[in-house]
């Protein structure tokens, strides 16, 4: 399964960069997605990429402020977060698609990672 890293705690308008580690055996020719889950709510889409970077998706609440990438060859997908508000909140998940491309639907996702946490203060 993937492996998160880089949550923290930050203040409002810092930046963070997720990282999500897969074995190349089962993301490098499949889309990968980012969700996040904030206390007392369900789990939101963030943002995908698809199995060779070509295309990406990103729910409205974070387009301009996040972008999504990945590293083939390390079979690494980034999350670059920046200008954070305490609505960013929350612990981030990294999944692994069915296919190569997989877009908001967390039914196309087929391996979850742990989560990491990501705090802003306000």
């Amino acid at each position: 399964r993937p492996v998160e890293s880089g949550g923290g705690l930050v203040q409002a308008g810092e930046s963070l960069r997720l990282t999500c580690a897969s074995p190349r055996r089962t993301a490098s020719n499949n889309a990968v997605g980012w969700f996040r889950q904030a206390p007392g709510k369900e789990r939101e889409f963030v943002s995908s990429i698809s199995w060779n970077g070509g295309s990406t998706t990103y729910a409205d609440s974070v387009k301009g402020r996040f972008t999504i990438s990945r590293d083939r060859a390390t079979s690494t997908v980034y999350l670059q977060m920046n200008g954070l508000t305490a609505e960013d909140t929350a612990v981030y998940y990294c999944a692994v698609g069915r296919s190569s491309f997989a877009g908001a639907d967390s039914g196309r996702y087929q391996y979850w990672g742990q989560g990491t946490q990501v705090t802003v203060s306000s």
